[in-house]
């Protein structure tokens, strides 16, 4: 902390973002701060480029977003850019979040500071994106986007979500002309089989789903 209000002090850093513009030849003349201490700070900032995209949404202290939280949001929305086009709508289909976290989030990334803040860190290189490689099984489901909706017989939502990620697939929350076909099972929701009809994606049940990814014969 004391570096921090040394650093904010000093003009250097305003938000997250300007910590990755710091330089060593900026910090080894500031008060206290010596050769060591400036490398130790640049290599941990550094270092902070391989944290898992959960741990970077947390970091970036939305409002009633915890560290639980932060990983429930990574499971659903793979992606920032996925999260930062989610709608209310999207948002509460997450367990445990209400509409008041929800409207915390889309307050968040309607900022326009906090989307410039989000731009730069793209451009340093932090992981705004899970790894999709993590526990590969397959390609078969490469390229493609899938919505689920309804409720399931033989697997949970969470573990279809992992199912497709495993096989190569993305996960989408909402339907839109890039998606591939949405997995449904019991009670679809009305207005995503509205949708998907307008836009003609096809929907396959969970079976048929499994025997695509070759678990049933």
């Amino acid at each position: 902390e004391e570096t921090i209000d040394l650093l904010y002090n000093e003009g250097l850093i305003k938000n997250v973002a300007d910590l990755y513009d710091l330089r060593k030849d900026q910090l080894i003349s500031l008060e206290r701060m010596g050769n060591k201490s400036s490398s130790n700070i640049i290599k941990s900032i550094e270092n902070s480029k391989n944290s898992p995209y959960q741990n970077v949404l947390f970091a970036l202290g939305i409002r009633h977003v915890g560290e639980t939280m932060a990983k429930n949001i990574a499971k659903e929305f793979r992606s920032i850019d996925e999260l930062m086009a989610a709608t209310e709508e999207n948002l509460t289909m997450i367990n445990e979040i209400g509409p008041r976290i929800a409207a915390s989030i889309l307050a968040y990334f309607a900022d326009e500071e906090n989307k410039e803040i989000i731009r730069r860190l793209k451009f340093h290189g932090i992981r705004f994106a899970a790894d999709p490689s993590e526990n590969k099984i397959s390609d078969i489901l490469k390229g493609k986007t899938i919505v689920i909706s309804g409720v399931f017989m033989k697997h949970t939502r969470d573990e279809y979500k992992e199912i497709i990620e495993k096989n190569g697939g993305n996960n989408s929350s909402s339907i839109s002309k890039n998606t591939s076909f949405i997995l449904t099972g019991e009670n679809m929701g009305p207005s995503k089989k509205e949708k998907a009809s307008e836009l003609g994606i096809k929907i396959i049940d969970e079976e048929e789903f499994l025997k695509i990814i070759g678990e049933l014969s």
